[in-house]
C-alpha cells in the first residue's frame, strides 16, 4: 500500500496531521506514506517515523497554476501510489492527486471538489468538533459518521528527537543545562489579539529567574521584536535568551525538547512542544481551544472567556492585545506551571 498525503500549510495543522499518519501505520504497518506539503515541512516530517517520504511543495501558499499543478501530478505517476488522502479543503489541493492518477482520491468535501475526488466525505462539523478527528477520519472507509466511531484512544502527534540532536543544537547556540530551561513562545499568526502581553512575559520571566531557571524565547523573524520587548522589560534579563529568528524549525525542535517546561501562546509552537511531551501552559484569548487543543496530557490551558470570537486579530487594548489576555496574571500561570511541573515529575517517577 503507497499513500500520498497533500499536506496542510501551517505548523499547527502539520503537528496535527501526525495522528492521521499514525493511524495509517496502525491500520496497515507496511503502508508507505507520503507527504506532500512545503518545503519547511521537512523538519518536521523528518521527525515523523511513519512518512517514508516528504515531498516538497514547490508553490506558495495560496498560487492556484493550475499547469505547475498538472506537471506536478504527472511526475509522481510513477510513483503508482493506491490512495491519495487531501487535508486542506481547497479546490486546488485536490488537482495534483487527480493528475497523478490516483486511483482512489479521498478528503471532506470543500470546494467543488466533485470529480477530483471520488472518496468525497461530507463533514458534519458537529459530529466532528476537533481538527485532529476529522484528520483522523479519513483513515477510515466511509462508515465513520462522528468521533465516538473513531477508535479510542486517538494517536495524537508524536515527534521522535535523537539526544545528538539536542546535545549538538545545544552547543551551537552555547547554551548549557546548569539552569533548568523554560521556553516561551510569545507570537501568534493573525496579529496581537492572540498574544499574552509581552510585559506579563517579561514578569513570569523574573519570577522564573528567582527560582533559578533559564529563559528560551522561540519564534520567527516576526516574533523577534516581541523577544527584544519581552526582555527589555525584565529585572534579571541576563536569564533570557532570545532566538526569535535566530533558529531554523529543526533546531527549535530540539531546544524545546531540550527545556522543562513551555509557556505559549495559541501557535504552531504549541503544537509542537505538545508532540515532543514537554509539560505545556498554553495561554488562549479570542480563539478557542474547542477546536485545535494542544494534544497531550502534560498541557494546562488558560482561558478566562469561553466562545470563538471569530477573526479577531487585534484588541482594543494598547500594543493590540486583547483584554481577555491581559487579565491573565502571571502569578497565575506561575503557580499553574510550578504545579504542572510537580505533577508531570511524579508521573515520571
Amino acid at each position: 500500500m503507497k499513500t500520498l498525503i497533500i499536506g496542510p500549510s501551517w505548523v499547527g495543522d502539520m503537528m496535527m496531521s501526525q495522528s492521521l499518519y499514525r493511524t495509517l501505520k496502525q491500520l496497515d504497518s507496511n503502508n508507505e506514506i507520503d507527504v506532500l506539503a512545503p518545503a519547511w515541512c521537512r523538519a518536521l516530517l523528518n521527525k515523523m517515523p511513519e512518512v517514508n517520504q516528504a515531498i516538497a511543495m514547490p508553490l506558495g501558499h495560496g498560487e492556484f497554476a493550475f499547469k505547475k499543478r498538472r506537471e506536478i501530478g504527472k511526475s509522481l505517476r510513477n510513483n503508482h501510489y493506491d490512495q491519495a488522502i487531501v487535508l486542506p479543503n481547497s479546490f486546488k489541493s485536490a488537482l495534483i492527486p487527480f493528475f497523478a492518477k490516483i486511483p482512489k482520491r479521498t478528503g471532506w468535501k470543500g470546494e467543488m471538489r466533485y470529480g477530483l475526488l471520488n472518496d468525497l466525505r461530507k463533514l458534519d462539523k458537529q459530529a466532528f468538533p476537533l481538527m485532529v478527528e476529522r484528520y483522523i477520519a479519513l483513515a477510515y472507509p466511509n462508515q465513520i459518521h462522528s468521533a465516538s466511531d473513531l477508535p479510542q484512544p486517538l494517536l495524537w502527534p508524536k515527534l521522535n528527537v535523537e539526544q545528538d540532536e539536542i546535545t549538538q543544537t545545544l552547543s551551537t547556540f552555547a547554551i548549557t543545562q546548569d539552569e533548568p530551561l523554560i521556553g516561551f513562545c510569545p507570537g501568534a499568526e493573525f496579529g496581537p489579539a492572540k498574544r499574552w502581553p509581552d510585559y506579563h512575559y517579561a514578569a513570569l520571566a523574573d519570577m522564573l529567574a528567582k527560582q533559578h531557571a533559564k529563559i528560551l524565547i522561540f519564534g520567527s523573524a516576526n516574533d523577534k521584536k516581541i523577544g527584544e520587548q519581552i526582555i527589555a522589560k525584565m529585572s534579571h534579563s541576563d536569564m533570557c535568551i532570545n532566538l526569535a529568528g535566530e533558529t531554523q524549525l529543526e533546531q527549535v525542535v530540539s531546544l524545546i525538547s531540550a527545556c522543562k517546561a513551555i509557556v505559549t501562546n495559541d501557535s504552531g509552537l504549541m503544537h509542537v512542544a505538545a508532540a515532543l511531551n514537554k509539560p505545556l501552559v498554553a495561554l488562549y484569548g479570542p480563539s478557542s481551544p474547542d477546536f485545535t487543543p494542544p494534544l497531550s496530557d502534560k498541557a494546562e490551558i488558560i482561558r478566562l472567556i469561553t466562545g470563538y470570537h471569530h477573526r479577531v486579530r487585534k484588541g482594543d487594548t494598547e500594543q493590540g492585545y486583547h483584554q481577555s489576555l491581559i487579565n491573565i496574571k502571571p502569578d497565575n500561570v506561575f503557580e499553574t506551571l510550578m504545579n504542572l511541573i510537580v505533577r508531570c515529575q511524579k508521573s515520571n517517577e
